[in-house]
């Protein structure tokens, strides 16, 4: 029936009359784009010849339906048919009429891009090649015949390069002659053609077409254009095969440079294209360009202000403002001519320089000393498009040193970020010229640039703000502005009242006000929205401070506060508009609120409005959290009732941060407006809070708990509330308390819920505890609780103890010494609970009243169970917390008398350290009699032939040179050249652990002295050189500026541990079977870490090419535990120095493919299997990770290893799910 149908239409195509046909080819469209569609042999000749017969109708809008049927067509018939279609055409291109040539070349063009099948691709390329070929090199044929066939060569090219490998030798032979072409049209399309078989050619190929090019190049006797063409070859063949073009640089570079110097005067564009290729070099072969780096920087800075036809001889500008008017009109009648296109010259020069910046972020102190003067003498550029590229430039300057600066406090004089300091006001004399031109795009350009400065610089303008005031003004109150000059203008304000002290614009706040005012005026919900950010920011410098008043802030506050309720009553606006009204308003009523008492009730039910509208809610929840907060106790009695019933109910709402914000409104609304607040308001909020109280979001329980205690502490929280609480949340309290993922904020909070708990009433201390102690009980379906949830309890115990008093807590601490007096072998999870509490209770408190505790606690170390000599352990060491002149002898006299238990021991004494180093207003500083005691005990146990042992003395004594750093810093130094490797290995260990986040005393001692631990990475031993990686590690991590001037010695040491040494590798014979320990991985798998570390701290000290080739590359080919690190490292660099990973992407390439296709023995264990199973994984997402450099496509051996993971269904799976993690 459907064959029926077609015979119809076809019949009509080819009738006289135009609209018939025009109708026909429109149903055989709809027909062919029919899911269903199948034709048979005979119908399938009738078909392509009919559409063919078609596109050459004197009809076009026929023609043209017919060209859209070829699409669906080609998916539809034989490989035979479209082979005979495709030579048709081709043989239409070449020799038939003049008139069908576009057509057969639009239809050649429309087949090869519906191809899909690599088998019909091959047999398409295998017919069509040396047509197109013919086409392009007969000499009879005319430009547009060879202009056709090049742009068919370059998409049937760029689709399948890789496929016609044979080819490759045939086409390069054919193309690089057109590139001497008389006609220009000729010699552009082949310059894409050939650049779209670059991307596929082999090296030995790339290399010949280079060649021939650089000869054209060096024969100084041809055409100019010619000249100009091969150039514009070179930039092309760069951006096509990227790194690959990095060994040609040698030959190209110089040629490039002296064409740009020598070029004639007239000859803009040779200099132009020229520029254009040293920028493509720049950004797609930065390691190998790096030693013609300051050649090429000399060339853009002469050729930024290339303008020979024109004398610049306007004086710097001065600050002399009489000037201002005629500068008005300066741009009006500058010099213009058609025909000058050094501009060219000049934007391809600045391009250039912004690639060297980005790709070179290491020359940026040089940049500063020679570029930046140059960049800013240019922003008085006379050419509109060329003066944005300036200021593009000086914009990615100043992100580039806002990235390699990140987080360094300590600023030298040849830091790029104190240079450009100096710069400043320079930069910013310049701008104000900038902002007075008349063009809307240059002042939005300066304001770009202004607002780059801000964020690199934060404070930066402080004594600037009065020059850039008029700036602002005119830019928001001028009639010609636009919107996005106001925007920017706005966007610059907001940041620089943001980072600067408010102080500072007090002056101008009468200038600056009224224009931001006018702003929030306005009918674009862009500038209002922004207009109404900057009256955020500006609330707040009109009173930083509400103790002393700075400025009469009195005349603005109606204005302000006028202007914001227009837009916050106003319904009929944009979301961002209204939630831009709302926070402002907030910030208003809590800053001047003591000035707007008759308009509050005006203005507060519009905020609970707010909140009952489901787009505006949460930005109100917020609004009313910032009023509560507010030190003047803004009046809310008219709405608070309805604020309190509305928020209780968002509680039960799906959206997390509403409940979130809610929490936070509600806490801040009790603390400042509790009694205002009945307390059957109070019940019901406690029994909504209830179900927040859960393991699965630690966050909302913390804030939950936290309201929770605020409510029961208020005075005149009623009995009631109390009830609610012990069977609504205490419930829910108990069973967080077991869960093993407790920690942090929803843990402190659940203290405090506890010892709240204790104050409010019908809530016995007794029965708390019990409670308590019983949550501790193995529960039939779980088991036995996780160790964490033990730590839990224990702490709510003793906060709970504190808050009942002495009695109580005494009472309890008695209970827990019979538990332990009990005879212990039935019931070892007591034991271990009442050891933990006993700790905890003794950190707190002084336990020395309860006669013989510690011995009590000690009897536990001959406990058979690991567990509860753990306890035991860290309950002595605790105790002695509480009272160290009573339990620090008795641990240290222990350690000097019992052998078998010393390591127990070493722990107590490490927790009563630990403490005390970061609790400095502890019970009692550690006296240095003691320190002594303690050193000379540890410096003794130092070679301890237990690693256990060991590392408990490192830590101690890390943590006690936090405490006394001028004491321990000499004394580790000269340890470390112990004869002892296990000594030299502890005092480094004992470094690491004295180098901790928050600032410490220590750190300037350590400071001069910590090369000589770090320098231990020479060591003979390895447990030293493994030591002295790890502290490096820390540092890297913690406090990176310890280190960073010690790298450059530093690197190629720790590079070096990450190498495979056959020394460390030893086959031990069990007999029936060798084994090989390999004992040096475990110092490898902490360099390759330490090297990941350093990455993330200290990347501007690092030279990643140097590291990649060989050291990453061995890396991947290691043991598991080596490679899982090398895949981070890999895909950290891929991110952050794509370019020196490019430049050696297809060495990556084998050992990636080699670990992705691993596969485990047939008698591998389970664990073996889900190993390899994860290494893959963490390959491929290496693998992924390269896939996102832009150019990686460049690498042949990359795209081969691409495709056989998308052809393998396993492995495109797991890449598929790890791309899209």
């Amino acid at each position: 029936m459907a064959n029926m149908n077609i015979t119809y239409i076809l019949e009509k195509m080819t009738g006289k009359d135009k609209d018939y046909r025009y109708m026909a080819t429109s149903d055989l469209l709809n027909e062919l784009n029919r899911e269903a569609f199948k034709a048979d042999t005979d119908l399938e000749v009738k078909l392509s010849n009919i559409v063919l017969q078609q596109l050459e109708d004197a009809a076009g809008d026929v023609s043209g339906l017919a060209m859209k049927c070829l699409a669906p067509l080609v998916k539809k018939v034989s490989e035979e048919r479209i082979l005979d279609m495709t030579n048709k055409l081709a043989d239409k291109l070449l020799n038939g009429k003049d008139q069908h040539r576009d057509t057969a070349s639009i239809a050649l063009k429309t087949i090869v891009s519906e191809v899909t099948a690599t088998s019909l691709a091959q047999r398409i390329l295998a017919s069509l090649g040396p047509q197109l070929i013919k086409g392009i090199t007969s000499s009879g044929k005319s430009t547009e015949i060879k202009c056709e066939c090049l742009d068919i060569l370059c998409d049937v090219l760029h689709r399948f390069g890789n496929s016609m490998a044979k080819d490759h030798e045939e086409l390069l032979t054919a193309l690089l002659p057109q590139l001497s072409s008389n006609q220009a049209s000729v010699r552009k399309k082949s310059i894409s053609c050939i650049a779209s078989l670059a991307s596929s050619l082999s090296d030995d190929l790339l290399a010949k077409a280079t060649f021939e090019v650089v000869q054209l190049l060096k024969n100084k006797n041809i055409k100019p254009e010619i000249t100009r063409t091969n150039i514009q070859m070179i930039g092309a063949l760069s951006r096509s095969v990227g790194y690959r073009f990095g060994p040609h640089l040698c030959e190209t570079v110089p040629l490039l440079i002296d064409y740009c110097t020598s070029a004639s005067e007239t000859d803009e564009e040779l200099r132009e294209y020229s520029l254009q290729a040293l920028e493509s070099f720049l950004l797609r072969c930065p390691r190998d360009i790096s030693s013609y780096c300051d050649g090429i920087l000399n060339l853009t800075l002469e050729y930024i202000s290339y303008d020979p036809n024109f004398t610049d001889n306007m004086e710097e500008d001065t600050d002399d403002e009489g000037r201002e008017e005629e500068e008005d009109d300066e741009s009006a009648n500058e010099y213009t001519d058609d025909e000058d296109i050094s501009w060219k010259v000049r934007r391809a020069a600045a391009k250039c320089l912004t690639s060297i910046i980005v790709s070179h972020p290491e020359m940026l102190s040089k940049m500063y000393l020679e570029a930046c003067p140059k960049l800013i003498e240019r922003f008085r550029e006379r050419e509109e498009n060329v003066k944005m590229d300036v200021f593009n430039t000086f914009i990615e300057l100043l992100r580039q040193t806002g990235n390699v600066t990140k987080g360094q406090i300590d600023i030298d004089e040849a830091s790029p970020r104190w240079l450009l300091k100096q710069e400043v006001p320079k930069i910013v004399k310049s701008l104000n010229r900038q902002l007075r031109e008349k063009s809307i795009k240059t002042k939005i350009g300066a304001f770009s640039v202004l607002k780059e400065l801000v964020v690199v610089l934060p404070d930066c303008l402080a004594d600037h703000i009065g020059s850039l005031v008029s700036g602002i003004e005119k830019a928001l109150n001028d009639k010609t502005s636009t919107s996005n000059l106001k925007i920017e203008a706005l966007l610059f304000t907001r940041l620089v009242m943001a980072s600067h002290s408010p102080s500072v614009f007090h002056p101008y706040i009468q200038a600056l006000s009224g224009p931001v005012l006018s702003a929030v005026g306005e009918r674009y919900y862009k500038v209002t929205a922004e207009a109404l950010r900057v009256c955020g920011e500006l609330v707040r410098v009109l009173r930083p401070n509400f103790e002393k008043r700075t400025l009469d802030f009195r005349p603005y506050v109606g204005p302000i506060y006028d202007a914001i309720l227009t837009r916050l009553a106003n319904q009929d606006q944009d979301q961002e508009v209204k939630e831009c009204a709302i926070s402002c308003m907030s910030l208003v009523i809590s800053t001047f609120g003591d000035n707007l008492q008759r308009e509050l009730p005006a203005c507060l039910p519009i905020l609970v409005d707010r909140m009952g509208n489901e787009i505006t809610r949460l930005t109100a929840v917020k609004a009313f959290a910032v009023i509560a907060n507010s030190p003047l106790r803004i009046d809310l009695s008219c709405v608070l009732e309805q604020v309190i019933s509305e928020l209780t109910t968002f509680l039960r709402k799906a959206n997390r941060a509403l409940r979130q914000a809610t929490l936070g409104t509600l806490n801040s609304l009790v603390v400042a407006y509790g009694d205002q607040i009945g307390p059957s308001a109070y019940e019901i909020i406690i029994s909504e809070l209830s179900a927040l109280i859960s393991d699965t979001d630690l966050h909302m329980t913390a804030l939950a708990l936290e309201l929770c205690c605020t409510m029961m502490t208020d005075r005149k929280s009623s009995q009631n509330v109390g009830l609610t609480v012990r069977y609504k949340v205490l419930p829910q309290a108990l069973i967080l308390i077991r869960s093993s993922l407790l920690q942090g904020q929803a843990l402190q909070a659940l203290q405090r819920f506890f010892a709240s708990l204790v104050h409010s009433a019908n809530t016995s201390f007794e029965t708390l505890l019990d409670s308590l102690l019983s949550s501790a009980k193995p529960s039939p379906q779980s088991g036995g609780l996780a160790k964490q949830a033990l730590y839990s309890i224990a702490q709510c115990v003793a906060v709970l103890c504190l808050a009942a008093g002495d009695q109580k807590c005494a009472s309890t601490v008695e209970m827990l010494k019979g538990i332990l007096k009990d005879d212990s072998g039935t019931n070892s999870a007591k034991q271990h609970l009442a050891l933990l509490c006993l700790g905890e209770i003794g950190r707190r408190r002084d336990l020395s009243m309860h006669a013989r505790i510690e011995n009590i606690v000690i009897e536990s170390f001959q406990s058979p169970f690991e567990e509860i000599k753990s306890a035991a352990s860290y309950a002595l060491g605790n105790i002695a917390v509480g009272n160290l002149s009573k339990y620090l002898p008795f641990i240290l006299d222990q350690i000097d008398h019992q052998q078998k238990k010393q390591y127990l021991l070493l722990h107590s004494l490490k927790e009563v350290i630990a403490r005390q180093s970061v609790d400095k207003a502890g019970h009692g500083e550690l006296q240095d009699t003691y320190v002594e005691k303690i050193l000379n005990l540890l410096f003794n146990h130092c070679e301890s032939d237990e690693e256990g042992v060991r590392n408990v003395v490192a830590e101690c004594l890390g943590k006690i040179a936090l405490i006394e750093p001028r004491k321990l810093v000499p004394a580790l130094k000269e340890r470390t050249a112990s004869a002892t490797a296990f000594t030299r290995a502890t005092v480094v260990i004992a470094v690491k652990y004295s180098i901790v986040e928050r600032p410490e005393k220590i750190d300037e001692i350590l400071y001069p002295e910590i090369s000589s631990f770090l320098m231990l990475i020479k060591d003979n031993d390895r447990h030293v050189r493994r030591a002295a990686v790890l502290a490096l590690s820390t540092a890297a991590h913690n406090k990176p500026n310890l280190i960073k001037g010690l790298l450059p010695e530093l690197l190629p040491l720790l590079y070096d541990q990450t190498v495979v040494k056959q020394e460390l590798i030893r086959t031990v014979d069990l007999g029936p079977f060798k084994h090989v320990v390999d004992d040096g991985l475990e110092l490898r798998k902490a360099a390759f870490e330490c090297v990941d570390t350093l990455l993330d701290s200290c990347l501007d000290q690092m030279n990643p090419s140097s590291f990649i080739v060989p050291y990453l590359i061995s890396g991947l080919t290691d043991h598991y535990d080596v490679k899982m690190p090398c895949h981070l490292i890999l895909s950290k660099l891929a991110d952050k120095c794509p370019s020196a990973v490019l430049a050696v992407l297809d060495s990556l390439v084998d050992p990636l493919d080699k670990t992705i296709n691993h596969k485990p023995k047939a008698d591998a264990v389970k664990q073996e299997v889900d190993r390899n199973e994860d290494m893959i994984r963490s390959a491929l997402r290496a693998i992924a990770s390269l896939s996102r450099i832009s150019g990686g496509d460049c690498g042949l051996k990359f795209k081969k290893l691409m495709d056989n993971i998308m052809k393998s269904a396993p492995l495109a799976d797991k890449y598929n799910s790890v791309r899209s993690e």
